[in-house]
């Protein structure tokens, strides 16, 4: 292994829960690997523009939202491709594993939520606080925390609603 490799896997390690709470948010089951796939590769491309300027998190954030975003104007074309097959797993998932299938839930709720909606509560989902959220999207501390509160309302009403169905 060369150790630019070695260099990227120590640095990668701390940010592969975030790279797969991203991907399971923007991406249905199927393709959830293949998404994460794409994260990591942006950001092995990205890292050497890295100037540290902000915290290695926040650049993986950043990196990882528009990779994310991306990939996500590229659904429909991949959908007409290809059979989602979700459904199969979601039933096959609920019947062994409660909490599997509530998290499933919250993540199917996430993925309704226009993209800036779903970057900000996956960031506080990480634990970012509203002062590197604000920094992050351009907004102020307070707009993220009115934008958080009214969010968490919504996927808890996404989640709870989809509970009338399982």
């Amino acid at each position: 292994m060369s150790r630019d490799h070695d260099n990227f896997a120590d640095w990668l390690a701390p940010h592969l829960p975030m790279l797969h709470r991203t991907a399971r948010a923007f991406a249905e089951a199927p393709d959830q690997h293949d998404l994460l796939q794409e994260l990591t590769v942006a950001l092995w491309r990205a890292r050497p523009s890295f100037r540290a300027e902000s915290a290695a998190g926040t650049f993986a954030h950043r990196v990882a939202h528009n990779a994310a975003l991306t990939w996500k104007r590229g659904e429909v074309r991949r959908r007409l491709r290809g059979v989602v097959v979700e459904g199969e797993l979601l039933t096959r998932d609920a019947g062994t594993d409660p909490q599997g299938a509530l998290l499933e839930r919250l993540y199917a709720a996430i993925r309704q939520l226009p993209p800036v909606e779903r970057s900000l509560i996956l960031l506080s989902l990480d634990g970012v606080g509203y002062a590197e959220i604000a920094r992050l999207h351009g907004l102020s501390e307070t707009n993220v925390g009115a934008r958080l509160t009214r969010i968490r309302q919504r996927v808890s009403s996404l989640v709870e609603g989809s509970d009338d169905g399982v």
